[in-house]
């Protein structure tokens, strides 16, 4: 993605997982990132992986606010060990992927952001993670709660969490995701005739995300 792209093979719970840190951009006077964001791909099963398009525009969206961005394959893609495990070995997947690059012990700011499954998916790591005051900041974009059950955002994470979705979204319909943030009273930002994968509209998703990360800085 860019030229400080590095690619990992992390520990996971089912074996090796593939992995790829970008570098963050840093401001003058600016001598460390702001933290490590963990980023979560769409559904395995329908081609999802850490190369997708909306992935990839988070990780632009988090590198260019400062932030190292970590894109990793779930178990069972690309050369990821493992299987399909609908959600719950994921989010294993993703809670090591966080152990791995950003351990506990070091104290070091993260940030969770997921895509469609990868939502879904980061919901859960957001509701485990955000007690222990790990979690610094969140993005969840198409959610994917017509097909899962999401987790909800935890009250106090509300104001550092940004969820985006697409109006004309026809694989995760947005009433569903209105459903799901509704008792919440958890607000969702709406792209006009935006697609799930807001096709056109990257360059205003990045944006979106852009302005949550220095909003929350």
């Amino acid at each position: 993605m860019n030229a400080h792209t590095e690619r990992l093979t992390l520990s996971g719970p089912a074996g090796a997982i593939e992995a790829v840190r970008d570098s963050a951009v840093l401001a003058d006077g600016v001598a460390a990132p702001r933290g490590v964001a963990i980023i979560a791909h769409p559904h395995p099963l329908f081609g999802g992986t850490m190369d997708n398009k909306v992935v990839q525009t988070l990780a632009r969206a988090f590198v260019h606010c400062g932030w190292t961005a970590v894109r990793f394959n779930f178990r069972g893609v690309g050369a990821t060990a493992g299987v399909h495990d609908d959600g719950q070995g994921e989010l294993q997947d993703l809670l090591a992927v966080v152990e791995e690059v950003a351990p506990a012990a070091e104290g070091q700011r993260i940030a969770l952001a997921g895509f469609s499954f990868g939502a879904f998916v980061t919901s859960h790591a957001l509701a485990a993670l955000w007690p222990a005051g790990r979690v610094d900041t969140a993005v969840l974009v198409g959610t994917a709660a017509s097909r899962f059950t999401v987790a909800p955002v935890p009250p106090d994470a509300h104001e550092r969490t940004l969820v985006v979705h697409g109006e004309a979204d026809d694989t995760v319909p947005l009433s569903a995701v209105m459903d799901w943030a509704r008792p919440q009273i958890l607000p969702v930002t709406v792209i006009p005739a935006g697609g799930h994968f807001f096709h056109g509209q990257l360059p205003l998703l990045k944006n979106l995300v852009v302005r949550h990360l220095q909003a929350t800085a």
